[in-house]
């Protein structure tokens, strides 16, 4: 069980014992990074019982009950009225709440509460998936509450978070807490390379992902190192060349309007290039490069900045992100960025 599963060996050793011993909470919070797995864990965790084979205490992912126990047909995110239910696979006994948007809808949480007072239909228990559990807003949260207070016997609600201090502690107390790690570099360049990509290209990706597989897999490596030339560029104006026109020249291109979807992405790039230039400039280990495939170019950017101005310019990086958040001038944050970094 968990075998197809990369890493988080804590979480397989716990989760195995659990099951083994017949003693699984019916109510559990996955927590960690984004990516990292949790849903796939829970997935698995449900097809311990749904599967129909008889191998007592392990899930052999192949019979007709996992194969369904796993396959999710979730609708586009374009109607609302379509996200207050509960969506089933494949099986019967296994559903999951999806957010709307930025919310789980409470009208969601309070199918489940029906949904879970039923008796299964094919497995040993029912199984529902919260995802993005920290989404629920307060009468979500409370209705939640509910069934989490007096569990029916057979039914197990595992809620899915990155961020579970943003779930009501009342939540989190009733739910055994199961942490989640990012999963080791290696192991994503190996499943990466099985996925057919070179093993340049996984490595970079493995770098660039910090421990999601689910991100490394989405990464588009072409328009990646594309953005990263353009923000390698701004770097080497900035501070070798002191050229704040080419700055702002880069800036106008980044914040045109057929740009603006790559507007964050390429903020992220600038922060990752400053972060590697810093750590170079403090003489850290090749291994805490991110872009060391270009470390040429960085070491350049970092025998010519001060590991402070650097540090500040990352700082300030941050600020804009953080500011993404809210309704700001993207032009304008960006201008002040980059003429600050030219300037200093």
């Amino acid at each position: 069980m968990f075998e197809r599963l990369l890493g988080n060996d804590a979480a397989k050793h716990s989760l195995r014992r659990l099951i083994g011993g017949g003693r699984v909470p019916n109510s559990l919070l996955f927590c960690g990074p984004d990516g990292v797995g949790k849903r796939e864990f829970a997935i698995e965790l449900a097809r311990a019982f749904m599967c129909t084979s008889q191998r007592p205490g392990d899930v052999c992912g192949e019979c007709p009950a996992c194969v369904r126990a796993g396959r999710f047909d979730l609708p586009k995110a374009d109607k609302k009225d379509d996200f207050k239910q509960v969506f089933f696979s494949g099986h019967p006994d296994v559903g999951t709440v999806v957010p709307y948007n930025r919310n789980i809808l409470v009208d969601a949480i309070r199918e489940l509460e029906r949904e879970a007072n039923f008796l299964p239909y094919e497995g040993k228990a029912r199984f529902f998936i919260i995802d993005d559990a920290d989404k629920m807003n307060d009468a979500a949260s409370n209705a939640l509450l509910k069934t989490l207070e007096e569990p029916p016997a057979g039914t197990y609600i595992v809620l899915i978070s990155s961020r579970p201090d943003s779930l009501l502690q009342t939540i989190r107390s009733r739910c055994q807490t199961v942490r989640f790690a990012p999963v080791e570099e290696s192991l994503i360049v190996r499943h990466l390379a099985e996925n057919g990509l070179s093993k340049p290209d996984a490595e970079l990706a493995a770098r660039l992902c910090r421990g999601s597989v689910g991100t490394a897999l989405s990464i588009d490596l072409s328009k990646f190192r594309e953005l990263r030339s353009s923000m390698l560029g701004v770097l080497q104006d900035a501070i070798i060349r002191k050229d704040i026109a080419a700055v702002l020249r880069t800036s106008e291109q980044i914040n045109d309007a057929k740009n603006k979807d790559d507007f964050e992405m390429s903020i992220h790039v600038l922060e990752s290039l400053a972060r590697d230039a810093w750590l170079m400039a403090k003489n850290a280990a090749a291994e805490a490069i991110t872009n060391r495939d270009i470390s040429g170019e960085l070491t350049e950017i970092a025998n010519r900045a001060a590991s402070l101005q650097l540090s500040s310019f990352i700082a300030a990086i941050e600020d804009v992100r953080l500011s993404l958040q809210v309704n700001i001038n993207r032009k304008i944050a960006s201008d002040a960025l980059l003429t600050r970094l030219a300037s200093a």
